[in-house]
C-alpha cells in the first residue's frame, strides 16, 4: 500500500533510475544497488546543505552504513531517497534515508559522516556554521 505521506519524513529527496546492471542473477536488484542508492542520496544532500560551508581542504568520510531491507525491487524503473539528520555529534553527523518506489518502502538506512581536514587525514569537529544549518529542524528526519 502507498504511503502518500511518505515525503513529509525526509526533508531531501532525491531520484535515481534503476538500471540494469542492477540486478543480479535472480531478476531482483541487487542488495550492494541499494548502498548505491543510498549514497547518491547522502551526497545529493552533502552538496546541498553541506559544501556551500565547507572550508578548503575539508571532506566528508562515511564511517558506518546500515541498510535495512523491506521489500524487493525489479528493473526498470526509479526509486526516490529521502534523506534528513537524525542526530549531530561533535565530529560525526548520522543521517537516516528512506528508499521507496511508488510511495513504498523498499529499505531504510543510516549513514554516519565524520568532516575530514585531508591535510591531517583525521576527522573534525563540525565548525559553528555547519552545525547552525545541519541542527535546523528544517534538516530534521521526521516520524511520518
Amino acid at each position: 500500500m502507498t504511503d502518500i505521506h511518505y515525503r513529509t519524513g525526509y526533508p531531501h529527496w532525491t531520484t535515481v533510475t534503476l538500471r540494469y546492471s542492477d540486478q543480479d542473477s535472480m531478476g531482483h536488484i541487487n542488495n550492494v544497488s541499494f548502498a548505491a542508492y543510498v549514497e547518491a542520496g547522502r551526497v545529493a544532500f552533502e552538496h546541498a546543505h553541506m559544501f556551500p560551508v565547507l572550508a578548503p581542504r575539508q571532506d566528508f568520510y562515511l564511517v558506518n552504513l546500515s541498510i535495512a531491507y523491506r521489500r524487493q525491487l525489479r528493473y526498470p524503473g526509479e526509486v526516490e531517497i529521502g534523506t534528513g539528520v537524525v542526530k549531530l555529534g561533535r565530529t560525526s553527523l548520522t543521517l537516516a534515508h528512506g528508499i521507496y518506489r511508488d510511495g513504498i518502502l523498499a529499505a531504510d538506512a543510516e549513514s554516519i559522516i565524520v568532516l575530514a581536514d585531508l591535510d591531517m587525514e583525521k576527522s573534525i569537529p563540525f565548525p559553528e556554521p555547519m552545525r547552525a544549518v545541519l541542527g535546523a529542524d528544517k534538516l530534521a528526519v521526521r516520524s511520518v
